[in-house]
């Protein structure tokens, strides 16, 4: 409505189109950093209007507050990321938000310098998290579906000393060799190919590609138990290439 109404707002925001703002992902913000933008913003339909009746605004809100406890966790000011409510007709009310934004950004000036990183550091810190969003995602379930009456709720459903715990207590996956029986369901349910194996080879986990999901954990039946969950303490070395082949005929005898 702000466009055909040639209504005046800044020209340095790109706009890009979603469906609902619960399709606003957590790595879509962190990507927008990552690829050099100093502020995102996210605007959608009031709470209580929401047009497919999903109630998309409400995960967007969750999500959002999440994101800014997490980049000032990282050190990014958590006032380069808003989100505001705009019908299709409130052209006016989207372009004071657009401009008032914009300005707020500047204030904070360019991405990592505001921070007082440089740019290593700063998609260093972003990346990491960036691989970590399943494991958030997953250890943050409950409360991300969570409906809160009152949206002013939502700035405090989530503290730092929670989101200092989430970092510290991230989990890692090990499969031990002496279990391990090289079915292969684990290798090919990982979503990231992280995990190394073959034929009558003991399987590993590529701690570098290693999203924390815990797909692994899930998929290794019972009955062999070879993948061990990990907290707090750091994980063992993999076992040497030349020792992953599995002797069947020695075990059978």
């Amino acid at each position: 409505m702000a466009g055909v109404s040639r209504l005046q707002y800044t020209t340095e925001a790109r706009l890009i189109r979603v469906m609902c703002t619960g399709r606003v992902d957590l790595s879509f913000v962190l990507r927008g950093f990552s690829n050099g933008a100093d502020g995102v913003f996210i605007g959608g339909c009031h709470p209580g209007e929401c047009n497919y009746m999903v109630h998309g605004n409400y995960h967007a809100l969750g999500m959002v507050h999440l994101c800014k406890r997490i980049m000032e966790n990282i050190g990014i000011n958590p006032e380069r990321l808003r989100i505001a409510w705009c019908d299709a007709g409130e052209g006016i009310r989207f372009g004071r938000i657009m401009n008032e934004f914009t300005s707020k950004v500047k204030e904070l000036g360019p991405l990592g310098q505001g921070e007082g990183m440089d740019e290593n550091e700063l998609k260093s810190k972003i990346e990491e998290v960036t691989k970590l969003i399943p494991y958030i995602k997953i250890a943050k379930k409950e409360k991300l579906e969570s409906r809160l009456e009152n949206e002013e709720d939502y700035s405090e459903f989530f503290t730092s000393e929670e989101i200092d715990t989430l970092f510290r207590e991230v989990p890692s996956y090990y499969i031990e060799p002496d279990k391990c029986q090289a079915c292969g369901i684990c290798l090919r349910r990982c979503p990231v190919e992280a995990i190394v194996g073959g034929k009558n080879k003991i399987h590993v986990i590529d701690q570098e590609k290693c999203i924390k999901c815990g797909t692994c954990l899930e998929a290794c039946p019972p009955k062999f138990g070879a993948v061990k969950k990990i907290s707090g303490k750091p994980v063992p070395p993999p076992i040497p290439e030349e020792e992953r082949t599995i002797d069947r005929k020695s075990k059978e005898k």
